[in-house]
């Protein structure tokens, strides 16, 4: 299928010459199509890079918010974890694309829902009322579960999928306070993992008139990643 050559030839080639290098004529040439064609189907380079980034983002959104709405903290910090790995190894090449050319990380709406990820995975990791002590481990532990996906992206999925977790664990350990306690986030008092439709448009109305989303955060009790989320499913 032409679209899902398109969509490998530029894979390849954001990953070995870098986005900004490759141009629609150097794609097209890759697949053997004509520019024109190549433009019927992409009528742009970001049209090409939102659709191969689309579907990773996509899915680490809802395992992020799958795990955010588990009724122990554990159960959210270990869904998190887990479900971070699998959308990463699903798309290794993806990621590996956007690991070889860092421009592309720097991207909207790339860079912004990357950013917004990360951090809702650190704050579900550290667990709720969790120190700067627990804070920083979690932050360690995200940040080490894409790493092994690109730098050992010939390993098998499962095996590499183990020793990732491994790692996690022995990261985490098993230290006085580290493990979060008690519900999670929106549960008996935490921050609510959710919004009515009617905060929400209140969120989006005080987001548009110029506020500050730190304080509109604040205001309804939510991280400003779990803000974000509302704020671009417009």
């Amino acid at each position: 299928m032409t679209f899902e050559r398109i969509l490998d030839a530029a894979r390849i080639l954001f990953a070995a010459r870098g986005y900004r290098a490759t141009s629609m004529q150097a794609i097209a040439d890759e697949v053997g199509i004509t520019k024109a064609a190549l433009y019927y189907h992409f009528d742009s380079k970001d049209a090409i890079l939102h659709q191969l980034t689309s579907p990773l983002l996509d899915e680490l959104d809802a395992v992020l918010a799958a795990a955010e709405s588990a009724p122990e903290a554990e159960d959210v910090r270990w869904r998190a974890i887990e479900g971070y790995v699998d959308v990463h190894l699903r798309h290794r090449h993806t990621l590996t694309m956007l690991v070889r050319d860092m421009t592309l990380l720097v991207q909207a709406p790339v860079a912004d829902r990357f950013r917004a990820a990360i951090a809702l995975a650190n704050e579900l990791v550290a667990g709720p009322g969790a120190g700067i002590e627990q804070r920083v481990r979690a932050s360690q532990v995200v940040a080490g579960l894409a790493d092994p996906v690109v730098l050992f992206r010939n390993e098998p999925a499962d095996r590499l999928r183990r020793m990732i977790l491994d790692g996690a664990r022995a990261l985490l350990g098993d230290p006085a306070g580290s493990r979060p306690r008690g519900p999670a986030r929106g549960r008996g008092g935490g921050r609510p993992a959710k919004l009515t439709a009617a905060q929400i448009e209140h969120v989006r109305s005080l987001h548009a008139a110029g506020a500050d989303t730190d304080e509109i955060a604040a205001r309804f009790g939510v991280s400003r990643a779990t803000l974000y989320r509302y704020l671009k499913n417009k």
